[in-house]
């Protein structure tokens, strides 16, 4: 069996293939919380693993040291590229590009093997055009959902409610009558705005010959604006299997 992590700075996404099929995974805040929540599942058989993180070196490798150990498996890390599978790192110093984000861009263009926008909704969202020669064109972050909602709650005294509030305020969008309403609504069009200039951008560039791909946990949020948008939950692990190849 394969095992595949994300180790982003705050989680770590993990999952499990026999063969091509998904058989665990889920989400955890620790190297401890992963090793345990792995270990969880007696029927695992792991043989080899692979990763991708944008944590330090440091913290990289004490958890790579900790698979190998407990696993007695190789581990396989994405690493910066100027170019791989027919992709080519459009960031004037190709290692600056965060790794998710060129792991994102290169599973799209496996998947459409033709000109893509990639938008990545998370606490951060991210844009990236990616031509039909395979040219990464370059691309957008902005703050998320989360960020925004966050800065409002610490830097205005007024603005406070909780998560179940917010989750309550997103089912209209109407004018919000109440501050949770106001926040989450208008935090919400600036998220769609932004998605707005994305395609006319990538309409520019090529007309209508383009997919969309739609990745991220607030996706969903902007899936009605783009329906025939690709939603890939798991982009980045596309990404990781093309970059990081095993026997």
């Amino acid at each position: 069996m394969i095992l595949e992590m994300d180790c982003g700075n705050s989680f770590i996404k993990w999952r499990a293939l026999d063969g091509t099929v998904v058989v665990s995974g889920g989400v955890v805040e620790s190297d401890v919380g992963l090793m345990a929540a792995i270990l969880a599942v007696p029927a695992l058989c792991i043989t080899h693993c692979r990763l991708v993180s944008v944590r330090s070196d440091d913290e990289t490798s004490s958890l790579v040291a900790s698979i190998v150990s407990t696993f007695d498996v190789a581990v396989e890390c994405a690493k910066p590229a100027r170019e791989v599978a027919g992709v080519s790192n459009g960031y004037e110093d190709f290692a600056r590009l965060g790794l998710d984000r060129w792991l994102a861009l290169v599973g799209a263009f496996e998947l459409a093997k033709s000109a893509c926008l990639v938008l990545d909704f998370g606490t951060a969202v991210t844009a990236d055009f990616v031509a039909s020669d395979g040219q990464h064109l370059g691309g957008f972050i902005c703050p998320g959902m989360p960020l925004m909602r966050d800065q409002l709650r610490t830097h205005t005294r007024r603005i406070r409610y909780d998560n179940f509030s917010a989750e309550q305020a997103l089912l209209r969008q109407a004018p919000g009558r109440t501050t949770a309403e106001a926040v989450e609504r208008g935090c919400l069009l600036m998220l769609r705005g932004f998605v707005l200039t994305q395609l006319e951008l990538a309409r520019e560039y090529w007309g209508q010959d383009f997919e969309v791909f739609l990745t991220g946990g607030d996706a969903s949020l902007v899936k009605d604006m783009v329906p025939d948008a690709r939603v890939v939950q798991d982009l980045v692990f596309v990404g990781l299997a093309v970059v990081c190849p095993l026997p």
